[in-house]
């Protein structure tokens, strides 16, 4: 394997000294043309590129804004990159996505890296709910904003949804069109979101005059697709079978759908699903799927805005703020049968 051309290498094939190689990347006005030239003509010869990751090792500042997600499988969170990644290449920086996959221990992995690569600043969908994670990154020192969580304990800037108001527009809407028997495919119990949107659920029940009771909860173990047609499969088992489903987000809901559609069970018409989060899919679903809508992009480009003001104010006291946006329903065919 090749090696690298390193400064050295240039300095040597153009006769000055490593100084004047560095003044010429980096200060080119303070060297002579001659020389400047020389030593141009040697890197364009050699092939050099200068290490970027070096550089900022060396200056203790790094052009790179990490981004830590539960889930890039999920639409969701692909927009909520997207608007991070718009505000960061703005003020000329870059972004590290990684992904914790729901994981306690990746997520302190990836956070680790991101000390190791001393990066300017994080932005973090949590997934440890005993925050030791959280408590072992402060120690860092290194800027950080959690996106879609406010975690109890924590003083940091966040940017979420209300998501005890999200889970009351959906159980509303199913209640106002004559269900009184519904599901809440929650996913993992563990999550604030989970619980907030139940909580809003059961706020909506209450609002309607009925008790808790109403709302029959089937937890999974993960978000995705698969766990939905898992708690699908559960729902179609159940002696008395509620006519509408909560999901917590739309994977999940998309999960339910297939496997109403497998069991020849009719939706609406037989079980009326809503979902969360609105990604694109939702739409474009056999059954075009009612959902919740979290505006993830602006989440994630409001998110990256506070974490770029705390990095530019280093220096001087920062006031931490959290932003709660609100949700929005919108409604399609999934939810519309006439009770």
């Amino acid at each position: 394997m090749a090696q690298s051309v390193g400064i050295k290498d240039v300095a040597r094939a153009a006769g000055v000294s490593v100084g004047t190689v560095s003044n010429v990347i980096n200060r080119p006005d303070t060297v002579a043309s001659e020389t400047r030239a020389r030593v141009l003509s040697a890197i364009d010869r050699l092939g050099y590129v200068r290490s970027e990751s070096a550089r900022q090792l060396r200056a203790g500042r790094s052009r790179i804004m990490g981004l830590l997600v539960l889930d890039m499988g999920n639409p969701f969170f692909v927009d909520v990159a997207r608007g991070a990644e718009r505000a960061a290449r703005d003020a000329g920086l870059g972004v590290m996505v990684c992904n914790s996959a729901q994981s306690a221990g990746e997520e302190a992995d990836y956070l680790s890296l991101f000390a190791e690569q001393r990066v300017r600043g994080v932005l973090l969908t949590p997934t440890d709910a005993s925050g030791r994670n959280i408590d072992a990154f402060r120690r860092n020192g290194i800027p950080f904003v959690l996106v879609d969580r406010v975690a109890d304990g924590t003083t940091e800037c966040s940017v979420s949804v209300d998501d005890v108001a999200g889970g009351a527009l959906a159980v509303r809407h199913l209640v106002d069109a004559g269900h009184r028997s519904i599901a809440y495919v929650s996913g993992p119990p563990g999550l604030n979101q989970v619980r907030d949107r139940r909580t809003g659920a059961l706020n909506a029940l209450a609002e309607a005059g009925l008790g808790p009771d109403c709302l029959r909860e089937l937890p999974t173990e993960r978000l995705d697709v698969s766990d939905g047609r898992d708690a699908g499969a559960r729902l179609l088992g159940l002696a008395e079978r509620p006519t509408a489903v909560f999901c917590a987000n739309d994977l999940l809901a998309l999960g339910v759908l297939q496997a109403m559609y497998a069991a020849g069970v009719g939706v609406p018409d037989d079980l009326a699903i809503v979902g969360y989060d609105d990604i694109e899919f939702a739409a474009a679903a056999a059954v075009p799927l009612t959902s919740v809508r979290q505006p993830a992009v602006t989440m994630g480009a409001l998110a990256a805005e506070l974490l770029l003001e705390e990095i530019e104010t280093e220096t001087a006291p920062h006031e931490h703020r959290r932003v709660v946006l609100q949700p929005e329903l919108v409604v399609r065919r999934s939810s519309l049968s006439a009770r």
